[in-house]
């Protein structure tokens, strides 16, 4: 075979790789608002989710869906008889619903957090605490993100 044949068959071969590269770009998962419900469910199952007793604070504009500071708070006495157990962050158009879960106990002394979160493009972000008798409650906020965080 010849140098001029054998660079015709690797660039060939190139070719070929590119093309097959090309198919291989995966999307993620188109996240819906149904998504959430289900994470919502797996989660909490028939339990009654009540607004109230949590804020969640974060910017109603986000330049950059990447890193978006999160705090959330919960009205809670933080006894050993009446604590926050868990803090859950949804999203309702992220490829993940359940962005953040954190557990807590009685001697935690504050049912609060503070993190940076990504999150994937304009929608609704709901905070929710479970509580030790049993009781779930929420609060929900819309944000507009500018530049995605998640790809989408």
């Amino acid at each position: 075979m010849s140098s001029a044949d054998e660079r015709t068959r690797r660039r060939q071969v190139l070719r070929a790789l590119a093309a097959g590269a090309c198919l291989l770009v995966v999307r993620p998962a188109a996240a819906t608002p149904e998504s959430l419900a289900a994470a919502l469910r797996e989660t909490f199952g028939d339990r009654p989710i009540t607004p109230g007793r949590v804020k969640l604070e974060l910017p109603r504009l986000a330049e950059n869906g990447n890193v978006v500071p999160v705090t959330v708070t919960v009205d809670s006495p933080m006894t050993e008889q009446d604590y926050c157990e868990r803090i859950y962050i949804f999203s309702e158009l992220n490829p993940l619903p359940r962005v953040l879960e954190v557990q807590l106990g009685p001697y935690n002394g504050r049912a609060r957090i503070s993190s940076r979160i990504r999150v994937g493009t304009t929608q609704k972000m709901s905070a929710v605490a479970a509580m030790s008798d049993g009781s779930i409650w929420s609060a929900t906020v819309d944000i507009e993100v500018t530049v995605s965080g998640c790809g989408l």
